[in-house]
């Protein structure tokens, strides 16, 4: 895979090898370096895992102290399935307020 930004199939943005946010369907919540886009997952490495069920902060302010402190690392590698995937955003483009 080349470096930067590249478009898979499904015309999701690729930014290998940067933090990304992945928001989903589900109660949960992806922080972590993108390693890949597949046919059928998008893979992180180094993620935080957050259930946003668990947590009292409100997601964006959890995802603004990772832009700020750093991503809480708690799974080596994560697919995501991308019928799941809502948005995925650059980490280094969330706005801080």
């Amino acid at each position: 895979m080349k470096r930067g930004k590249k478009k898979d199939a499904k015309g999701i943005p690729n930014y290998h090898e940067k933090n990304v946010v992945v928001d989903t369907h589900s109660n949960f919540l992806y922080i972590g370096k993108l390693e890949d886009v597949g046919e059928h997952f998008v893979i992180l490495r180094d993620a935080d895992v957050h259930d946003c069920r668990q947590s009292p902060s409100m997601n964006e302010k959890y995802i603004m102290e990772a832009k700020k402190f750093g991503v809480r690392c708690n799974r080596k590698r994560v697919h995501i399935r991308l019928q799941e995937v809502v948005s995925m955003s650059l980490l280094e483009d969330v706005i801080e307020y």
